[in-house]
């Protein structure tokens, strides 16, 4: 389907002014970053907090070497230059001899104190500068100094458990030991009891130590050894030698024997060990935030089984050790603990908020926390909870990143909300269209909100916590320069998935020299992980896919079925099935946006990708090389039988069955079409660089062509180098234009 005749080749490109994959197309690509640098004016640094909250600084880029630095009033949004421009310039010229533009000031390292005093830097010189004591030499700031930016967490909250770890007892009476691989106490005269008599090197206990907060029960996690398994990669070309050397690293793999953590509960005071029902915790992947009771009659940890398949709260009797599940998940395929495990105890209402996705969607639950029972969901409907951000029991309230609520808006745009505990709603804090972040005030009374899309500039405002109310708006970026040199803006576009009623969103990218009455060779940038979805949401002027673009391509990105942060049956879309890559709504998608543009030629189509878009990529020219015509895959973890434990097992399941086998592009190798370019660094210590190799040997064995390059001394990513990207580059060329690269 991809192959152009030769005469046809050179009919086309010769008709045309600019020829696709010459010198200068490359020169736009090389010099895309550099040459829309600059051009957006109205970026903030910040904000930085001081104070409660009541009042913060920031920086705004107006230009070249021009910055604004000002004062704003939290509750009023009232706006004044932070400090007197003027005198200060004046104050440097002085001090320093050399003439200083006010509206140019370079003050680097800048921080400010509540008092509003600077404390700064002008190359290696340090100052300090307050409109009453005027400016004074001090030594350069640290770079880390830059005033508060306020309450943020990039994952959100995952529980509150605040464990009694130490060796001593909270009455101070017991101090706890670990002799020989067995728990020990000493009591204040010195005596020593033994409370373990069976611990060995394979199976005993370590300095772990949980006492019960009335002191006369102690919890310690005893762990049986695993298998260590070491893989060996050889360093062919090392620059402080001339021989190889050989580099070993730990890395357990899918199906390995893992240690595995339980608890055990001991008397300390009659000195006896109480037996401890293991019969809801009995493969355990993890088990720990193991919390007491305030009365110390019970104790809870999180129990995650292996494969996934059953994650609880298990709750243990401190005078029987009788166990219970207080909450059960048991979902028909995976819980994915890694991205949506959240449990925070409600200490003064005697409850537990939960996270779990058995509605069809990721909510926040409240359970009663003596009995487990669920007592509402707390974020219902067709949305999901990305995050808990802030819990405030006194208030009633807490704060999550939601996405999915509005279905006019992409559904991958994270807002927050405020959320009542008392089940009474949720309130919306965000509102512009687009992808949210938030820095809190330290009192948490207010927030800066900053959005933008791929295809909006970013806007900061400043609103309220309590009810999302717009303050003001402190920055609208001006991105117009952009355009005016010739900037492509990136174009979003939604078509139905293989089922044909499922959204699936993507993002297109042309280049500067855009001619929608030609056809371009369309390219995929794909990583489909099903730990997160993949597409950019927010305002760039470059990215990597805008200067392939250059060359005479049409980019795209697309987060099919199976990635996350969609509904439950999205995401299961993956469950032992990496192997799908969510390709159907891919292909659905590309072939919906090429109805409407005629100058996407999807007799032309690439693929390219890292890691688990290596995999992908890969399995696009194995699986569906009836459609995509050539693919470049880096480091790729192309069997998961071969790749890191915890990422494949959670999606691959276990035990090991059949399907790790059928979805191995080592076994499917024989089915290449199409053009091939692997890529692999000899020492990556992410991904086996074997798994790569294994791919080649298959390959071989069914004696197909492609190309491959392996990184000397290069590690996760070697694909990405400067010199891998311009073999990527010219391998897409050669494949999709039909000519050779006439790089300058």
């Amino acid at each position: 389907m991809r192959l152009l005749p030769i005469a046809l080749a050179l009919i086309f490109f010769s008709s045309s002014a600019t020829s696709q994959g010459a010198a200068a197309d490359y020169e736009r690509a090389d010099g895309h970053a550099a040459r829309f640098r600059g051009l957006v004016t109205g970026s903030v640094s910040g904000p930085h907090w001081l104070g409660k909250g009541d009042r913060f600084w920031i920086s705004v880029d107006r230009g070249p070497e021009r910055t604004e630095h000002s004062l704003i009033e939290t509750a009023t949004g009232a706006r004044r230059p932070l400090f007197d421009a003027e005198a200060l310039a004046a104050a440097l010229a002085s001090a320093t001899g050399q003439a200083i533009d006010a509206g140019r000031l370079r003050l680097e390292r800048l921080a400010v104190g509540d008092d509003l005093d600077l404390h700064f830097s002008i190359g290696n010189e340090g100052f300090r500068w307050s409109a009453s004591g005027g400016l004074t030499p001090a030594p350069p700031p640290p770079a880390a100094e830059r005033g508060r930016r306020g309450w943020r967490q990039d994952r959100g909250l995952r529980d509150n458990v605040r464990e009694r770890r130490g060796s001593r007892s909270p009455d101070g009476k017991f101090e706890a030991f670990v002799r020989d691989h067995d728990v020990w106490v000493r009591d204040g005269s010195g005596e020593e009891r033994r409370l373990s008599a069976d611990g060995s090197a394979d199976d005993g206990f370590r300095e772990d130590f949980h006492w019960s907060p009335t002191s006369d029960r102690l919890v310690v996690f005893r762990t049986r050894a695993g298998e260590s398994r070491t893989i060996h990669m050889v360093e062919s070309s090392p620059r402080d030698q001339l021989q190889p050397k050989l580099k070993d690293l730990v890395y357990a793999k899918p199906g390995d024997v893992l240690p595995q953590r339980r608890p055990r509960l001991f008397d300390p005071i009659a000195g006896v060990e109480i037996p401890v029902d293991e019969a809801l915790f009995p493969n355990p992947w993890s088990t720990g935030d193991l919390r007491w009771d305030a009365d110390g009659q019970r104790f809870t940890f999180v129990y995650n089984q292996r494969g996934h398949e059953v994650f609880r709260v298990v709750a243990v009797d401190a005078t029987t050790g009788d166990t219970r599940a207080l909450i059960d998940e048991q979902p028909a395929t995976f819980f994915d603990y890694n991205h949506k495990a959240f449990v925070w105890w409600l200490e003064k209402s005697g409850h537990v908020l939960w996270m779990s996705e058995r509605s069809g969607f990721n909510h926040v639950h409240l359970h009663d926390a003596a009995t487990g029972a669920e007592i509402r969901d707390l974020t219902p409907g067709e949305l999901v909870i990305r995050a808990v951000e802030h819990v405030d029991e006194d208030g009633g309230f807490l704060i999550a990143r939601v996405m999915g609520h509005d279905p006019e808006q992409d559904p991958y745009h994270q807002h927050f909300a405020r959320v009542a505990l008392d089940g009474s709603g949720m309130t919306l804090l965000t509102a512009g269209d687009g992808t949210h972040t938030a820095s809190w005030s330290p009192d948490r009374t207010h927030f800066a909100d900053t959005w933008s899309r791929v295809d909006h500039p970013p806007v900061v405002e400043l609103r309220r916590t309590a009810d999302g109310a717009l303050v003001t708006t402190i920055e609208r970026v001006d991105a117009t320069a952009l355009a005016a040199a010739g900037w492509q803006m990136p174009e979003r576009f939604v078509a139905k998935g293989r089922d044909g009623e499922t959204d699936i969103w993507g993002v297109i990218w042309r280049p500067t020299t855009f001619d929608p009455d030609r056809r371009y060779p369309v390219i995929e940038s794909i990583y489909a992980g099903p730990h997160d979805h993949h597409v950019p949401k927010t305002f760039q002027p470059h990215r990597g896919e805008m200067a392939m673009a250059e060359l005479g391509f049409v980019l795209i990105k697309i987060d099919g079925m199976g990635t996350n942060w969609r509904s439950k049956a999205f995401h299961d879309v993956a469950w032992k099935n990496l192997g799908d890559g969510g390709f159907p709504d891919r292909i659905a998608w590309m072939r919906a946006a090429a109805e409407q543009r005629p100058w996407m030629d999807l007799e032309r189509v690439g693929i390219y990708g890292g890691s688990a878009g290596g995999q992908n990529a890969l399995r696009a020219v194995l699986a569906h090389g009836d459609f995509y015509d050539a693919a470049a895959a880096d480091c790729g973890c192309h069997d998961n039988r071969m790749d890191k434990v915890w990422w494949n097992e959670l999606w691959m399941g276990w035990p090991i069955g059949p399907h790790y086998e059928e979805q191995s592009n080592v076994t499917q190798a024989h089915r290449l079409t199409g053009d091939l370019l692997l890529t692999v660094g000899e020492l990556d210590d992410n991904v086996d660089p074997a798994s790569t190799m294994q791919v080649v040997d298959a390959l071989i064995r069914a004696d197909k062509d492609f190309e491959l390059i392996v990184f000397p001394g290069g590690g996760h990513g070697a694909g990405g180098s400067a010199y891998g990207q311009r073999r990527r580059r010219d391998f897409f060329v050669r494949s999709l234009l039909g000519v050779t690269p006439r790089r300058p």
